[in-house]
């Protein structure tokens, strides 16, 4: 029998600051037990960044506690109350079938939540069975571990385990638990849910929360919570633009799938954009198109609104004043969106420097691609290399004209023709994970228990920026086909 001193040679150090919080913020529970858990995948490289030992993680009793078969020694497990809007209608939700396992301080000293995803029903399931399939497991680990890589704020993945049990969606399905690590899982519908079933005291704990944990730097004789909504602001107009000048779409930006911290949360039927084209949808639920890649943006806005609506009565005890004040803030997020958007495509063509006509180069650009329908991803990357003839808008007079003016810009800058190409390899992946390339792998593990297919291609999606040769065979676009691409949510 497993000892807690076993356990803890693992290298669990819990410190659960939300469990102290009120109670009415959470529910104490512990993970279902599964049948016969199995080890899929660990990421080695994130457990030792953790201060975790991969060896133990990977033994009998470290699967157990990835399984949430076994408690380890100062974990607190919960399930996290929130609330929000789902395609812009209001309900209450929370941790309908994840739990936090506790909060992991790291050998640097950092705080980060350790979640298990799939770990069984809880007061919050609405009906649901709490578990979670093999495929979407693995296609968060894939997604969010290669967003990780391209540099952009996001929750990670530890591990994969199989639970040796069925999940009955419109088939029987192999289920399986993810284990999540995050800055934090505070949300916009968590303070949504505080500002509508909780009290003014309490939403004055949880904003406070969030300031110790995400903004310390922010002293408590300035108005915090202004400071609050304007850092978060901050944090999703940096990580919306990154999202767009990747080609990423979330597909269902909830506002209770916006965290505080500024990860990109929730991975559920995302995927990468190959076309270019800003009315891309592939969720099968958005049959309206409200997350497209060109809405991406604007929806942040709303649901920085929404949280702003929550802070309210935080911001000021006049309710006119605090609506200005909240007004002001939220103006900004556009302009700050727009600000990191244009400086990233900067340099991704290159641009080292500011001049006033570059916004119209780069939407001529923009227009071509979607116009002759070419790969938003590849066409930056041939264009990276000096290689305009392999983007399919190479030949038109159109295209060679834009060519020629983006070369006399670049001509005008004092970085030299080598540098200019150094910051575009840093700023245009060679891989994303191309939705044919995820289906592939997980076709592959789910239906033949074949995880070589996956494994190859996380390695090639660790260093998008490497443009390396053998990188090419994972550039390559889908074949083209009548039926669009579509994700779902993740079951």
């Amino acid at each position: 029998m497993t000892t807690q001193n076993e356990l803890s040679k693992t290298g669990w150090n819990f410190d659960n600051s939300y469990a102290r919080l009120p109670k009415s913020f959470f529910s104490s529970q512990n993970p279902t037990p599964v049948r016969s858990p199995k080890l899929i995948i660990l990421n080695e490289p994130l457990a030792a960044s953790l201060g975790l030992d991969a060896q133990a993680l990977k033994s009998e009793e470290g699967v157990e506690v990835l399984a949430g078969n076994r408690i380890p020694e100062g974990a607190a497990p919960l399930a996290q109350a929130y609330a929000g809007h789902q395609f812009g209608h209001f309900t209450m939700l929370g941790d309908g079938r994840a739990l936090l396992l506790g909060e992991q301080i790291t050998p640097r000293g950092e705080r980060v939540d350790i979640q298990l995803k799939g770990s069984g029903r809880t007061p919050y399931s609405r009906g649901g069975d709490g578990r979670a399939a093999l495929g979407p497991m693995l296609r968060e680990y894939i997604i969010s571990e290669a967003m990780h890589a391209l540099g952009i704020a996001t929750t990670r993945s530890l591990a994969v385990v199989t639970t040796g049990e069925p999940v009955f969606r419109e088939t029987d399905l192999p289920g399986a638990i993810l284990t999540r690590v995050a800055a934090s899982h505070l949300r916009v519908g968590t303070f949504q849910y505080v500002a509508n079933w909780g009290t003014a005291s309490d939403l004055k704990v949880l904003a406070d929360y969030a300031l110790q944990r995400h903004f310390p730097d922010i002293s408590a004789d300035e108005n915090r919570y202004l400071l609050l909504l304007q850092e978060v602001i901050k944090r999703q107009a940096a990580l919306i633009a990154r999202w767009q000048l990747v080609g990423f779409i979330h597909g269902v930006m909830n506002t209770d799938n916006m965290a505080i911290s500024g990860e990109t949360i929730d991975y559920g039927p995302c995927a990468f954009m190959d076309v270019y084209d800003p009315a891309t949808v592939f969720s099968s639920i958005d049959m309206q198109g409200r997350y497209a890649y060109g809405n991406q943006p604007y929806i942040a806005g709303w649901n920085l609104a929404r949280f702003a609506e929550a802070l309210l009565p935080l911001l000021h005890a006049d309710q006119d004043q605090a609506v200005e004040l909240a007004q002001d803030a939220l103006s900004e997020f556009g302009k700050l969106y727009h600000r990191n958007w244009l400086s990233g495509m900067r340099a991704k063509l290159g641009l080292g420097n500011e001049e006033a006509e570059d916004e119209a180069l780069i939407e001529h650009l923009l227009e071509m691609m979607q116009k002759y329908r070419v790969d938003y991803t590849n066409t930056f990357r041939a264009l990276t290399f000096d290689a305009p003839e392999d983007t399919a808008l190479f030949g038109s007079p159109e295209f060679a004209e834009w060519h020629e003016r983006w070369q006399e810009r670049r001509g005008r800058q004092q970085e030299s023709k080598d540098a200019s190409q150094q910051l575009m390899r840093k700023s245009n992946p060679a891989v994303i994970p191309r939705n044919h390339r995820v289906e592939e792998a997980l076709e592959s593990a789910v239906t033949d228990g074949d995880y070589s297919v996956m494994e190859r291609l996380l390695e090639v999606l660790s260093s998008p920026y490497a443009h390396s040769p053998e990188q090419a065979e994972y550039a390559t676009p889908p074949a083209p086909s009548n039926r669009p691409y579509r994700t779902f949510c993740g079951t």
